[in-house]
């Protein structure tokens, strides 16, 4: 029997680059919370992956950029705390986001900003890191040329892998020098393990990243899902209760909706995933509560494994 092998590695990236897209493409299940909003994770989520004899266990961590409130310090914390101890750091870039000339966004020219910010501090500690450009199909080859040529002058990567982590294009190329350099040592996870969040974490992520998906930019980052109850019926089903926290009244009528409407899609596309995720019916009923300053909260910070003092 050959002996087992097993590699930490830490997903770092600016807002919105595909870090959560990426680890669940190569873990091939929903770990983490995936919209076209940016900050979409908020605590460190292990995403596991078996290549052959080799454990992969993917930190995704919430995208680095320049915290402004309490909880952006947290988050970006325990994006830089998810180094310790990594065997290897995947620094993911969007591409897209770099292409040279043309007027910008202003998400383009913050992920620039936050991917350079990233890569100063990586080479300030020291950290040598595998550059990770996604969402290439976006972006034309001599542009993906020039970009790449910028950014490995910093002397900071190993490697350089272009992908779209999407589609799932190149992301195996990842796993397999992930496993090939992965050092002797016990798996930390059992073999057929997909993440380290109890189902109650991650039914309540399913419910937040599809509340975000269907209020976009009508609702900002202050609302926070929590799975109430989780109840076993003899049928092999679940009813699972969960309360989505919003933090003005004037949100908790956005997200409720006319007659109840945005709740009940919200409420149909979770129960969908779920039942997907955990392989069984779920009964699914969700709340709308109203939560002042619940981003203040300390007990909130410890259940999602943030530092309150960061």
């Amino acid at each position: 029997m050959s002996e087992q092998r097993c590699a930490v590695v830490a997903v770092l990236g600016a807002p919105n680059a595909g870090k959560s897209t990426l680890v669940n493409t190569l873990v091939g299940a929903k770990v983490a919370a995936v919209t076209q909003k940016v900050q979409t994770t908020r605590a460190l989520v292990r995403g596991i992956v078996m290549h052959g004899d080799v454990q992969l266990v993917l930190i995704d961590t919430p995208g680095v950029f320049a915290p402004k409130r309490r909880l952006d310090r947290a988050m970006v914390a325990a994006a830089w705390s998810a180094l310790e101890g990594a065997d290897a750091i995947l620094h993911v870039v969007d591409a897209a986001a770099h292409v040279p000339g043309g007027k910008k966004s202003g998400a383009d020219l913050h992920s620039v900003d936050d991917s350079e910010r990233i890569a100063a501090k990586l080479k300030a500690l020291e950290l040598p890191s595998i550059l990770v450009l996604n969402k290439v199909d976006a972006v034309s080859r001599p542009h993906l040329l020039a970009i790449t040529t910028k950014l490995v002058e910093q002397g900071l990567y190993t490697d350089v892998f272009m992908v779209s982590a999407k589609s799932g294009d190149g992301v195996q190329d990842i796993a397999r020098t992930l496993a090939e350099r992965a050092p002797e040592g016990p798996w930390l996870f059992p073999e057929d393990q997909t993440m380290d969040a109890p189902a109650r974490v991650l039914a309540a992520e399913i419910t937040r990243e599809k509340a975000m998906l269907r209020l976009h930019d009508e609702l900002p980052y202050d609302l926070i899902v929590e799975t109430d109850s989780w109840e076993e019926r003899k049928d092999g089903s679940a009813r699972i209760e969960q309360t989505i926290y919003v933090a003005r009244e004037s949100q908790r009528k956005i997200a409720i909706g006319a007659g109840g409407q945005t709740i009940k899609i919200i409420g149909e596309q979770a129960r969908k995933e779920m039942e997907a995720a955990f392989d069984r019916r779920i009964h699914l009923f969700l709340y709308v509560k109203l939560r002042e300053d619940w981003s203040e909260e300390r007990a909130i910070y410890q259940r999602l494994g943030l530092d309150y003092e960061a």
